[in-house]
């Protein structure tokens, strides 16, 4: 059989202005990067809390290194179970107020090993339609029903739950902060409704760690919702600035999915140093909440900037979609402002719906007002903003 339709798609990918290709980073992840030896001011990271290429995070990596070496070895259950994966499962847990949490590679498959582990034939998943992809192929992949609410429509939500009430077991799952729009989900209410259908709830933190509530501890903290979630997943690749994803919740949730992942299971361990980077970030976050202060001023600065655009987004997070339209045009904003030195990519179809494509701004801690006022400026220079009359 020919793979001459590889090479047909393709070209229909990029007809169509949505081929991909790489840009190479070439220094680490700041508010600054290097690319092709130019520095462009980069406001497309989740590292929202500057801590990729913190020093005390590198000491932490390095250090580990020394001490444990680099590779886990093996899957966790084989014989690569290390130390720092234990440590760091116990501080999630104390940072998040549950009994217990489980490490995965990366949060992907953090949520693709949850649901597919939790639910099956003869159950129901139903999920906000624009929750992350991990989300949805776990919940096409788990064999349960699987029905999607209008985006943050409780009311839908509702009438799907009284719909499904016969089902063995029924799952609502969610987002908190939604990552492509920036806008947060309707806990407390999500909560209730669930509570009068005896559904258990499944909540993606991952952009809200280390951002939302008072110490940082996410949005079920900042909706005071503790105790009420049942299944809470996170991420160490955002504001952590490191990598993996972990699952917590009650011990007996946590033992569960140590037997019936196939995401944990069958997958060599995160390196012992990416677990030390964690670590490192989580004490950070406690210690210092002068860097999560410093990006919620930077927020505030962009929407005030914002305001006297007719076009301007909405600001709840540090994720702002500018919505352009079609995937050409976001593509050619996109390259202007590649041209004044700011990198923020085009967000294109599959991820986001046709006629939607959009610029994902991304602030992190370490932007100065300076840095926006130079967003601004280039937007402007590009039209993409349109000055209110």
């Amino acid at each position: 059989m020919s793979i001459d339709f590889i090479s047909d798609e393709l070209k229909e990918l990029k007809d169509r202005a949505l081929l991909r290709h790489l840009r190479t980073v070439e220094g680490p992840q700041d508010s600054y990067i290097q690319v092709n030896g130019k520095s462009y001011l980069s406001f497309c990271s989740n590292n929202y809390l500057g801590l990729a290429n913190h020093p005390r995070i590198k000491e932490a990596a390095i250090e580990a290194i020394h001490r444990y070496g680099w590779g886990a070895g093996a899957s966790r259950l084989v014989s690569g179970n290390m130390t720092l994966h234990e440590e760091l499962e116990k501080k999630i847990a104390e940072f998040k107020g549950t009994e217990a949490a489980l490490l995965f590679p990366t949060g992907y498959v953090a949520n693709l090993g949850a649901l597919c582990a939790l639910t099956g034939k003869g159950d129901v998943v139903i999920g906000d339609k624009l929750n992350h992809a991990s989300i949805i192929d776990g919940c096409r992949q788990s064999g349960a029903t699987f029905r999607i609410y209008p985006h943050n429509d409780v009311c839908h939500l509702e009438t799907l739950l009284k719909r499904h009430a016969s089902f063995r077991r029924r799952l609502i799952v969610t987002d908190s902060v939604f990552s492509m729009d920036g806008d947060t989900a309707p806990l407390p209410e999500i909560v209730e409704v669930a509570g009068r259908y005896d559904a258990l709830i499944m909540v993606d933190d991952a952009h809200a760690l280390g951002v939302f509530g008072q110490q940082g501890k996410g949005m079920i903290e900042h909706c005071n919702l503790h105790g009420k979630i049942d299944i809470i997943m996170g991420s160490m690749s955002k504001a952590l600035g490191s990598i993996g994803g972990f699952i917590a919740g009650d011990r007996n949730l946590i033992d569960f999915l140590k037997n019936k992942a196939r995401s944990f299971i069958y997958t060599t361990a995160l390196p012992p140093a990416a677990c030390a980077a964690s670590l490192a970030a989580l004490e950070l976050i406690r210690e210092n909440p002068s860097l999560r202060e410093k990006l919620w001023d930077n927020i505030t600065y962009l929407k005030s900037r914002l305001s006297q655009y007719k076009n301007a987004p909405a600001v709840q997070s540090p994720i702002i979609p500018l919505v352009i339209g079609t995937a050409e045009e976001t593509l050619r904003v996109s390259e202007k402002l590649y041209q004044c030195n700011i990198l923020i990519p085009a967000i294109r179809p599959p991820t986001v719906p046709a006629g939607t494509s959009r610029l994902r701004i991304s602030l992190m801690a370490t932007h100065t007002t300076n840095d926006i006022d130079r967003l601004i400026e280039a937007f402007e220079k590009t039209g993409a903003l349109i000055v209110a009359v």
